[in-house]
């Protein structure tokens, strides 16, 4: 059974509430009551809840602070706020800091009952992911085999900083230090996609290769193996000593031989160089990868190693293919830090190249600013002429290390003019919005209302305003109010309730209750006793 606090300073209302709803059926406890919102706070600090009820506006502690030190206390429990229809602005206070509903006064019976409804099942729903959640940690820490698997998928997949893989998954797997290094081998099967199968026979195909490579590979402890698509397998060899090897080499042949018996398919396998820590086996993985595309051109089903001839070969489809997009993706970001980090990528590809031919590297570094000034868009475009000294400065170099350092300068000012035209157009769009809410204070503008009004999107100038200004749409609305108010009140002749009304609150209550939590006195305290000049 649930457990349901009630608060509110009308007994009437707490009694009405006990006695007309169906709690026992509903899957409630008898509720327990209070009759002020500093008692509930003890009973809540003593005790668990699932469900607070409470009043919005109570004398002393109000039902807004009430919510916020439920939610601190207990984060997942479910709070529904009953108010008035002159207190809706206090609604939406509470809603801000954690009330999932509310409903209005006089109560009805059946109103309240789907409120409890509707917070039962999400009670019910929340424990279930928790306890789905606490079931499957159990069964992944008791199947090594799956653990394994995820591990070389994310390994090879480049999505997760080295540092935070390694720990993520220290907890789980015993890591081994790499003393004799590592392999991937990647096991592929020809022309699956392309074979013409109908939708039956390429399930069974893909089913066979399957049982096939996870039996040809079932006796090797030190492979851990992967089905990263219905057409690839991808293996870690860890620590493979020579015999070792010597075996998986007989295992992966068996694979091939296997399949072309049983299912006449050509299996093609890649072997990749040696790796010596964790953070090279996605390059190895995409290396090995496009060596067996150049080899299926050829031929399918054979068994192919990395080539350090083919070194050059790799690092020019790298920058064409891979580097630009990737660059671009980033400086689309903004993000300098990784900007900075992937052009340290780029340029140890560069020297990489250069153990090849220095001509090789040259031409790879010539076609990839080719492509960088194709690509990037300046807002204060380069002349020809100095895109042709950009060239020219290239073909000057005498080694890659030069050639990196020029592309890099060449990114960092174009980063300096985006982000400084960027910065300007945020600032004047939000300084534009700020005018347009402070010349509408006595309107209600929601934040999507103002968001199509500037044709944007609503929770990117959520974004944009509190990056901007430091205080979300919200509290800006809220103090351009108050400072407003302060101003009005200055003048006597200007009653409270019409200072309320001209600076956009709909009710006195709310108005001293946000002039009070914003300033610390009400708003007549204000005006008798803590106005001075300094405020003018």
């Amino acid at each position: 059974m649930l457990n349901v606090l009630i608060v509110d300073d009308e007994i009437s209302h707490i009694q009405g509430l006990v006695r007309f709803i169906e709690w026992e059926k509903l899957g409630f406890s008898a509720p327990l009551t209070s009759e002020s919102g500093e008692e509930a706070l003890d009973m809540l600090q003593r005790s668990h809840f699932d469900v607070l009820i409470s009043d919005v506006s109570m004398p002393g502690m109000t039902g807004i602070e009430l919510a916020a030190e439920a939610k601190r206390i207990h984060p997942h429990i479910q709070i529904l706020m009953i108010s008035g229809y002159n207190e809706f602005e206090f609604v939406q206070d509470a809603i801000h800091v954690g009330a999932q509903a509310y409903v209005l006064k006089p109560l009805k019976t059946e109103e309240v009952t789907a409120r409890l409804q509707s917070f039962r099942t999400v009670i019910a729903m929340r424990r279930e992911v928790v306890e789905q959640t606490l079931e499957l940690e159990k069964k992944v820490s008791e199947s090594a085999k799956l653990v394994k698997e995820r591990f070389v998928t994310d390994l090879i997949a480049d999505s997760v900083p080295n540092d935070e893989l390694h720990a993520s998954w220290e907890d789980l797997l015993a890591l081994p230090d790499l003393s004799l290094g590592f392999q991937i081998i990647v096991i592929g099967l020809d022309r699956y996609l392309s074979s013409g199968l109908e939708a039956k026979k390429r399930m069974l195909l893909g089913n066979g290769f399957k049982q096939t490579a996870e039996i040809g590979l079932s006796n090797n402890n030190s492979i851990w193996l992967a089905q990263t698509s219905p057409d690839e397998f991808v293996a870690l060899h860890i620590n493979p000593s020579p015999s070792e090897r010597v075996k998986a080499e007989k295992q992966l042949q068996f694979i091939q031989t296997m399949m072309h018996e049983q299912y006449g398919a050509a299996v093609t396998i890649g072997c990749s160089r040696e790796g010596f820590d964790w953070k090279d086996a996605p390059l190895l993985y995409r290396e090995i990868r496009f060596s067996m595309a150049k080899s299926r051109l050829m031929a399918s089903g054979g068994i192919v190693y990395a080539d350090e001839a083919e070194s050059g070969d790799f690092t020019a489809y790298r920058m064409r293919d891979e580097f630009v997009p990737g660059l671009l993706k980033r400086l689309e970001i903004g993000d300098s830090e990784q900007v900075s980090d992937y052009m340290n990528q780029i340029r140890e590809a560069l020297l990489a190249t250069e153990n090849t031919s220095f001509a090789y590297a040259q031409a790879s570094g010539m076609s990839f600013l080719s492509e960088l000034v194709r690509h990037l868009k300046w807002r204060k475009e380069p002349d020809g002429e100095s895109n042709i000294l950009l060239w020219r400065q290239m073909l000057d170099c005498v080694n890659a290390s030069q050639m990196a350092e020029l592309l890099s300068d060449y990114i960092q000012r174009y980063m300096e003019t985006e982000q400084k035209a960027h910065m300007n157009q945020q600032h004047n769009l939000i300084s534009k919005i700020s005018l347009f809410i402070e010349e509408r204070l006595h309107e209600h503008w929601t934040v999507k209302q103002l968001a199509e009004h500037f044709a944007l999107n609503a929770s990117y100038l959520s974004v944009l305003f509190k990056k901007e200004t430091g205080r979300t749409i919200s509290e800006f609305v809220q103090e351009t109010r108050i400072v407003r108010a302060k101003k009005l009140l200055q003048d006597p002749n200007i009653k409270v309730y019409e200072v309320a009304d001209q600076v956009g609150i709909q009710t006195t209550a709310y108005f001293t209750y946000l002039f009070k939590k914003l300033v610390g006195v009400t708003p007549q305290e204000y005006r008798d006793y803590r106005y001075s000049p300094e405020d003018a």
